[in-house]
C-alpha cells in the first residue's frame, strides 16, 4: 500500500495538528500558522525528493511541528530579552531606530550561529545566559547530570568564541 498523498494527509491530519499545536502554545492563531508552516515543510520536502510522502504521517507532522514550536519559543525568549533591555534602560540613553535596527540584526545573527549548536547544548547554554539558571538548576530542569551541563556550556562557550576570531 503506497502512502497517501499530501492532500489526503492534509484533510486527515490537519486539524488534529492544530490541536496538538494548540496545547504546545496556547495561542489559536499561532498554532495555525505552526500547522500551516509544517505542511509548507512537507511540501518542500515533497518538491525537493519526487513523490515523497512520509510512510507515518503523525509522526513525521510531530517531528516537523515540534522542531517549529521549538524555534518560535527560541526566537520568542529573544525577542523578550530584547524588549526587557530596551524597558530598562534610562530615558537618556534611549537608542535611536537605526540603533535598534543594528541590534535586533545583531540577535538574529546571533541566533543564527547558535543554531549551529546541537539542540541540547544551545538550550543549555540559552537557559544559563537568558533566564539566568546555575548550572545545578538547569540540570534539574533538562534531566542531565551537572557534568554534562558544564561540558555543553563549555562547548557553547568554544564555539561563541571560535566564531569571534
Amino acid at each position: 500500500m503506497s502512502p497517501p498523498p499530501v492532500e489526503t494527509i492534509y484533510k486527515d491530519h490537519h486539524s488534529w495538528l492544530h490541536g496538538w499545536l494548540y496545547q504546545k502554545v496556547g495561542c489559536d492563531q499561532r498554532a495555525a500558522d505552526l500547522a500551516q508552516d509544517t505542511f509548507v515543510r512537507l511540501l518542500q520536502a515533497q518538491h525537493k525528493q519526487t513523490n515523497f510522502t512520509p510512510e507515518q504521517p503523525r509522526a513525521y507532522l510531530r517531528t516537523v511541528a515540534n522542531g517549529l514550536v521549538i524555534d518560535y519559543f527560541r526566537r520568542r525568549s529573544l525577542e523578550n530579552a530584547y524588549q526587557e533591555a530596551l524597558a530598562n534602560m534610562p530615558e537618556l540613553t534611549m537608542m535611536s531606530e537605526e540603533e535598534r535596527l543594528l541590534i535586533r540584526q545583531t540577535v538574529e545573527q546571533l541566533d543564527a550561529l547558535l543554531d549551529r549548536l546541537p539542540k541540547r547544548v544551545r538550550a543549555i547554554f540559552l537557559l544559563s545566559q537568558l533566564e539566568g539558571l546555575t548550572y545545578q538548576q538547569i540540570a534539574e530542569h533538562e534531566g542531565v547530570s551537572l557534568r554534562t551541563v558544564k561540558r555543553d556550556m563549555q562547548r557553547a562557550y568554544v564555539h561563541c568564541l571560535t566564531l569571534l576570531w
